[in-house]
């Protein structure tokens, strides 16, 4: 008995967990949003800037942080440069899913209309199909670019969000507050807005993060197999697919950029994990 109130002494409390996560991820987000809207001002020249004669410089050096590359250019200009991208990209890619998925989702959620069968039978369908896969193809047929990956990714993995919300609705809509509204007569506009979306936020809120974690490794790799970003675009996934032939003789052109992926996925998925332990 007394070893088990120790322990339950010792253990931080769940909720303190929870802020602690949540203040962790949040602040290494916030940090990364504001070197991504930065980038164009602190980074852009030292990122394209080639100077053979400072090749392949190691890491930690007075003039160069993370080193060099292959061709001279600096790569903590680079990973900032990157990170506009990538950052972008997976706000972009989460915002077209959330958007899509959540007007879906509610729609489906109504089990008394033609439109919520039809928006089922669409979102099995979407399902059936890989997201990466798909973006692949779609990618290789229509190019690449900013707009395409960002639009592609988001069109591809919209499912995630129409099943969270159209399972949560659906509960929402036989709650006693939602059926008293309704025989009230409430309008249909004021009955999503005053109590079907707010009781949607807690688990949308916790959906987002992971979801930009998800694009921002699938943005990632589309420009390492060569389908992303234009070639000698400073990306994460560009940087990788470069430093293959310099993995033994210069491993920190992997392993920066890397680091830098890791770094924001983990950040991500430990605001979504403090979020869905302070709702639960």
């Amino acid at each position: 008995m007394s070893a088990v109130l120790d322990i339950a002494t010792v253990s931080p409390p769940a909720h303190a967990r929870a802020r602690w996560e949540i203040r962790l991820g949040a602040l290494v987000l916030a940090t990364a949003f504001v070197l991504a809207v930065l980038s164009p001002w602190v980074a852009t020249e030292q990122a394209q800037l080639i100077d053979l004669d400072r090749r392949l410089i190691a890491p930690f050096s007075l003039e160069h942080l993370f080193g060099t590359d292959q061709l001279g250019r600096d790569l903590a200009s680079r990973i900032i440069v990157g990170l506009s991208w990538s950052f972008a990209t997976a706000v972009c890619a989460t915002a077209i899913a959330f958007a899509i998925g959540t007007l879906l989702g509610l729609a489906a959620a109504r089990t008394d209309s033609l439109l919520a069968r039809v928006v089922r039978q669409a979102t099995a369908l979407a399902q059936s199909f890989p997201v990466f896969v798909l973006a692949v193809s779609v990618i290789a047929l229509v190019g690449n670019g900013f707009i395409a990956i960002a639009t592609v990714l988001g069109l591809a993995s919209w499912p995630v969000f129409c099943r969270v919300v159209q399972a949560e609705a659906a509960s929402l809509f036989t709650r006693e507050y939602v059926l008293a509204a309704r025989m009230l007569q409430m309008s249909r506009v004021r009955l999503y807005f005053m109590h079907i979306l707010p009781g949607l936020a807690s688990s949308l809120s916790v959906l987002l993060p992971f979801h930009f974690a998800d694009m921002l490794i699938a943005e990632s790799a589309l420009s390492f197999l060569g389908v992303g970003a234009p070639l000698g675009e400073a990306t994460w996934g560009n940087m990788l697919q470069e430093s293959r032939s310099y993995l033994w003789s210069a491993p920190w052109l992997m392993l920066v950029p890397a680091t830098a992926i890791v770094t924001l996925v983990i950040a991500a998925n430990l605001l979504g994990d403090g979020l869905r332990r302070r709702h639960a």
